[in-house]
This record gives structure tokens, C-alpha cells and sequence, in this order.
């Protein structure tokens, strides 16, 4: 899968999820996903919970999340000296 058919799998609208990037045709935002995975849930986990998800929107989410962060000019990190 190309990384365009994965990003085309993320959608936003501002009447859904208060505009949030969200999986395509789910109220299940990108934020929600990487949080989840962030607090170690793991990805057969997060489908088990989530009928008609699949194991590529969850990819999408990392490509979105890697994407976004191409260009991100303020990162609340510590600077390390």
C-alpha cells in the first residue's frame, strides 16, 4: 500500500470528533489510536476492540502522526545540553 492510499484512509470534518483527523468512516481519531499504542496497547488489542477496523488504519495513523510532524516547528521537549 502506497503512503497515499494510507493517508487517504484519514479524513477530517468539522462536525465530526469537533474536527479531529479521524480513520475514515469511524469516530476513532488519530490522537486516540497513538495514545493507545503510546500506553502499550497493542494493535491486535486495539482491533479486537474496534469492529471494522483493520490493521492498515492503524498504519495510517503512524503515517499521518510521522507526516504531521515533518514540518513541526515547536515540540514541548526538554532540550538536552
Amino acid at each position: 500500500m502506497t503512503d497515499q492510499e494510507l493517508l487517504n484512509r484519514i479524513t477530517f470534518n468539522p462536525k465530526v470528533m469537533v474536527g479531529k483527523p479521524v480513520i475514515k468512516g469511524t469516530r476513532l481519531t488519530v490522537e486516540y489510536i497513538l495514545n493507545l499504542l503510546a500506553h502499550g496497547t497493542t494493535v491486535i488489542e486495539i482491533l479486537a476492540e474496534y469492529e471494522g477496523l483493520v490493521e492498515v488504519d492503524i498504519r495510517a495513523c503512524l503515517l499521518f502522526a510521522s507526516r504531521s510532524l515533518e514540518s513541526a516547528a515547536f515540540m514541548p521537549l526538554p532540550m538536552e545540553v
